[in-house]
């Protein structure tokens, strides 16, 4: 693989720490960002059809949202992770950059199919899913109508998630954030033709969701197709070998397991919200998408970082793995502290912008508070998980995805019988910060296997690695 200074491949193999983070965390972090704006201006337009329901019933349909969106990051994480790695390879074992084709076709196609089947079931057994995902009377008709587009169009959402992870495993951060940001743009431009035009409410917001993805996915598949060396997208490259599925879904299935008891997470606060009235509720839906702006901030730095990570490991260099690592590790606490500072400083401000209700307004504040306290943990965690995902390491990264969903359910139960309200607010964020210890156990335990595998590589000796982080 050529590594010139115009090519993406420079920023992953031999440029200085500081421009190849840049180059490849901050693209992705602006994409978040604005995937994070729009979704507080998406719920915007939803609330100026002034009906609580509607805000509700696209709060209800957030596992759903989420969980159609993992299906493409368990194969995109997997996959992505697997093609940085097999690129760093290369430089050694040139027969490894023949291995990526297959990676990039399971992982696209895996995540299509995989939609497929999970918006189909979803669709045969919406109206119980509907309840399970704790709308109230009032609320059914709303959800179920924004839940079953989503469903519908599954495939897509999952296909779109998964090839931007790919894109930015070859180092083409710039690709994958134009991708998210066109992706954006487009959920505008129909929100406004299907919500305030054509006065479809929250179907067409949901719609808007899956055309803006059909779209970013032509673009994505044109950029590989016209710029990627090695992957390729063509059923004829998918396969079953185990060469391929074994670390695509390793890893992929611990971004799997975290997300699917982040669902559970929400399903469990929907419902005990719910019992404290639609107002709460709503709340927590403003609160959580306006945190999300300095968390997908801070996400994206984590995220970034993973195609960095895995071709240093897949090559063996433990001198720019442990440089990447450390300079992740500041940008993170760093961005993390400052940002959370200033949306805590006008949290009111930002809360009013958004809900008028006193009542509403003072659990909104409250909500927030939580949840930036919460994102500071989350960050350094999402940052161990991404290096388990880089090294191969699905067994620690599943550990972490569990052990999240394990202790929250427990402590959000114990929470609300004790404590009511305030209680489910801030079980999560308890939740967050003991995850954080957890992932400190884990690296620790993990390190000696983590040097293994770099001195098995045969480019470095494996003594002290990631000492100096």
């Amino acid at each position: 693989m050529s590594t010139t200074k115009r090519d993406n491949g420079w920023y992953l193999a031999s440029a200085p720490i500081v421009p190849a983070l840049v180059h490849l965390c901050v693209p992705m972090a602006a994409a978040l960002i604005v995937t994070a704006v729009y979704n507080v201006v998406n719920a915007g337009f939803v609330g100026s059809l002034h009906q609580t329901t509607l805000l509700a019933a696209i709060t209800f349909g957030v596992p759903v949202l989420t969980l159609v969106m993992t299906v493409g990051s368990m194969f995109g994480t997997g996959g992505g992770a697997l093609v940085s790695r097999l690129l760093g390879a290369a430089g050694n074992d040139p027969a490894k950059a023949g291995e990526i084709r297959y990676a990039s076709a399971f992982a696209t196609w895996g995540s299509a199919l995989t939609g497929f089947v999970v918006g189909g079931a979803g669709l045969l057994l919406l109206r119980p899913l509907v309840g399970l995902l704790g709308a109230d009377a009032p609320s059914v008709p709303a959800t179920s109508a924004y839940v079953a587009v989503l469903l519908a169009v599954a495939p897509v959402l999952g296909a779109s998630v998964c090839l931007q992870q790919l894109v930015r495993a070859e180092g083409a951060a710039r690709t994958a954030m134009t991708g998210l940001i066109v992706s954006t743009l487009a959920n505008l431009g129909f929100d406004v033709l299907f919500i305030l035009v054509l006065h479809w409410g929250v179907a067409g917001a949901a719609a808007s969701v899956g055309i803006a993805n059909a779209v970013v996915i032509g673009y994505y598949a044109g950029w590989i197709r016209r710029h990627s060396e090695h992957m390729r997208l063509a059923p004829r490259w998918f396969t079953l070998r185990r060469s391929v599925t074994g670390p695509v879904l390793g890893v992929g299935v611990s971004q799997l397991l975290q997300v699917g008891f982040i669902i559970v997470t929400l399903l469990v606060l929907n419902n005990l919200a719910a019992a404290y009235g639609d107002g709460p509720l709503a709340a927590m839906g403003v609160a959580v998408r306006i945190a999300q702006v300095p968390e997908f901030l801070v996400m994206g730095i984590a995220f970034g970082v993973l195609p960095l990570l895995a071709f240093a490991y897949g090559k063996g260099d433990r001198t720019r793995l442990t440089a990447a690592l450390r300079g992740a590790a500041v940008a993170v606490g760093s961005v993390s502290v400052v940002f959370s500072a200033v949306v805590l400083l006008f949290r009111e401000q930002v809360i009013t912008a958004f809900v008028a209700d006193p009542s509403v307004l003072s659990v909104g504040v409250t909500i927030l508070t939580a949840q930036l306290v919460a994102m500071i943990a989350n960050g350094f965690t999402g940052l161990f998980t991404t290096l388990f995902q880089a090294a191969g390491r699905g067994l620690a990264a599943t550990v972490m995805s569990t052990t999240q969903g394990l202790l929250f359910i427990p402590v959000v139960l114990l929470a609300d019988t004790w404590f009511g309200l305030p209680g489910i607010i801030w079980a999560l964020t308890a939740t967050e910060v003991t995850l954080l210890a957890v992932g400190l156990v884990l690296w620790l335990a993990n390190r000696g296997a983590i040097e293994r595998g770099l001195a098995d590589a045969g480019r470095e000796p494996a003594d002290e690695v990631l000492e100096q982080v």
